[in-house]
């Protein structure tokens, strides 16, 4: 287990690249609401999460469909606490400043629960999820 947060790093870079892109996409593109947005770009970054992290990151042998199912649940629920916390944190230290616009605001928002998710992710995923056998879940 030598590394495992060196290989989530890069294993979140790809996600991350992926699901920002996602993200800022339907942002910009068709103009989907924050809340969506970062859910479907967060989602599309989860699939290719789970697959490079079970093998790349953790080497877990946990089985797919029960590792899958822990997966899920603390991806949501990180995501929740995460993307409500980045927003309302920048929404709190930015709301006197006029200058900058609420587009920037939201992209600044989505900047920071992606960092906040990425820390509380890491912990949960080596905790719950892809842990190995006889050690916590």
């Amino acid at each position: 287990m030598k590394f495992t947060f060196v290989r989530f790093i890069m294993v979140g870079v790809v996600n991350t690249m992926v699901g920002l892109s996602v993200m800022y996409l339907l942002l910009h593109g068709p103009g989907l609401s924050y809340w969506m947005s970062t859910f479907l770009g967060n989602s599309v970054g989860a699939c290719v999460s789970f697959f490079l992290n079970r093998r790349f990151t953790f080497r877990s042998d946990v089985s797919v469909l029960k590792g899958l199912f822990r997966f899920v649940m603390v991806i949501l629920i990180c995501y929740f606490l995460s993307f409500n916390m980045g927003k309302n944190l920048i929404h709190w230290l930015l709301i006197n400043n006029n200058s900058i616009t609420s587009k920037v605001k939201t992209d600044l928002a989505v900047l920071m629960s992606t960092f906040l998710y990425t820390m509380l992710n890491y912990i949960s995923q080596k905790l719950l999820v892809f842990h190995k056998r006889g050690t916590l879940l």
